[in-house]
């Protein structure tokens, strides 16, 4: 690689120190909200997207309605590191929409001496594995983690050159560039496959929607066998381990040494906070030897097509209605099987199912599609960034 050995050259005999975020960073203000006469940007937590490591929508706020964790005041190439739950790593970059903004106190606001470090120097730092490592080291409480402002700026970061600014900073913008362009490489997929999604969804939609009168209404039960009763919920004390899928409510728990099934199924999660939240889909199809215990139903269908179609139509529709019990979400076999599909002929269910198959590969699949693109984008880049960046330290350069 052309770049690396143009590195080489640019970093060969330099020293390098190692200093704490805080030596390279300067003071932030927070707002003086008894003395603002106009509306900010809010970031708050879930502002930024821990995907893209982008910020995805904020609200305004002005003195009257600004919740009390508004606070910070934030810059143009600030970067912002989430210190609630540190170890989901949600951080960013302020670009120029959002200079002048106001996070959240869940945020610590790293703003960097710009004759020392450059912004996305720290950026692609706080992404690697090593602070993830310090985080989970040194953040506190069980329930809700969390790690102090302090704490971040104590990790301590490579400079090198640090007797010659303009050099130093001239390695780390050769490195940032480097590393820039499998980031957004990476940027560009996630992208894409956002799009698809959506493109996905709407056809789901379209596909699926049925007026009453168009074809034929059954319930579930009628549709399906229901083999709950040849699950078994075995405790994680007594499994023995081995290569077959232990499913429960939404996807495989374990890997146990026997089965109970032994074909194509489709499993649908009978509780859980998901049957509401809806993060993950609440049908999925399994096949082979499987255990399934007790927290998911077991149907089985006739063909491929009658199984994928219901699984595509139970994961688009809302199954509030069906759903028992606010605190701990329930969907029991009756009402399961109450559940009304519509039921087109078998040859236009085929045709559904096969034009949802194509979408579903090219946005869900983590072995083909643009999530297997992103996953290997991704290691690429965490193998470069690792090799830029992986300076040796004062013990190791000892050794």
């Amino acid at each position: 690689m052309s770049n690396l050995n143009f590195l080489e050259k640019l970093l060969d005999g330099v020293e390098v120190v190692w200093w704490p975020i805080s030596d390279v960073t300067k003071n932030t203000n927070n707002i003086k909200w008894q003395e603002a006469t106009r509306g900010y940007q809010y970031i708050d937590l879930t502002s930024v997207s821990i995907d893209t490591k982008t910020i995805m929508e904020t609200s305004e706020v002005t003195s009257s309605n600004a919740p009390s964790r508004a606070q910070k005041l934030v810059k143009k190439d600030d970067v912002l590191f989430a210190t609630t739950r540190p170890t989901q790593m949600r951080y960013c970059l302020i670009d120029e929409e959002y200079n002048g903004a106001v996070a959240s106190t869940g945020y610590c606001v790293l703003r960097v001496n710009k004759e020392v470090v450059l912004p996305k120097w720290i950026l692609h730092l706080i992404s690697s594995g090593e602070f993830k490592k310090y985080l989970e080291e040194n953040q506190s409480g069980s329930a809700y983690p969390a790690i102090s402002d302090a704490k971040v700026k104590e990790f301590k970061i490579p400079i090198p050159c640090p007797n010659n600014p303009e050099k130093s900073l001239a390695i780390q913008a050769e490195i940032v560039r480097i590393l820039d362009a499998f980031t957004e490489l990476t940027a560009e997929l996630t992208a894409e496959l956002n799009m698809r999604k959506k493109q996905y969804n709407y056809y789901r939609e379209q596909l699926l929607n049925f007026e009453k009168s168009e074809v034929e209404w059954k319930t579930l039960g009628k549709i399906a066998e229901n083999l709950d009763s040849k699950r078994k919920p075995i405790t994680s004390g007594l499994r023995e381990a081995g290569d077959i899928p232990y499913y429960g409510a939404s996807g495989i728990v374990d890997y146990v040494k026997d089965y109970i099934f032994d074909g194509d199924y489709l499993l649908i999660s009978e509780d859980g906070a998901n049957l509401l939240a809806r993060n993950t889909p609440i049908a999925f199809s399994i096949s082979g030897k499987t255990w399934v215990n007790n927290h998911a139903h077991v149907l089985k269908f006739e063909t491929y097509a009658e199984r994928k179609y219901v699984e595509y139509y139970l994961n688009g529709i809302d199954l509030t209605p069906y759903i028992s019990g606010a605190a701990q979400p329930k969907l029991n076999k009756k009402n399961l099987e109450s559940i009304k599909i519509p039921n087109p002929s078998s040859k236009e269910k085929k045709r559904i199912v096969a034009i949802l198959d194509k979408f579903d590969a090219l946005t869900c699949s983590i072995k083909e599609g643009f999530p297997r693109e992103i996953e290997l984008r991704q290691k690429q880049y965490e193998y470069y960034r690792d090799l830029l960046l992986g300076f040796p330290k004062p013990e190791e350069a000892a050794a």
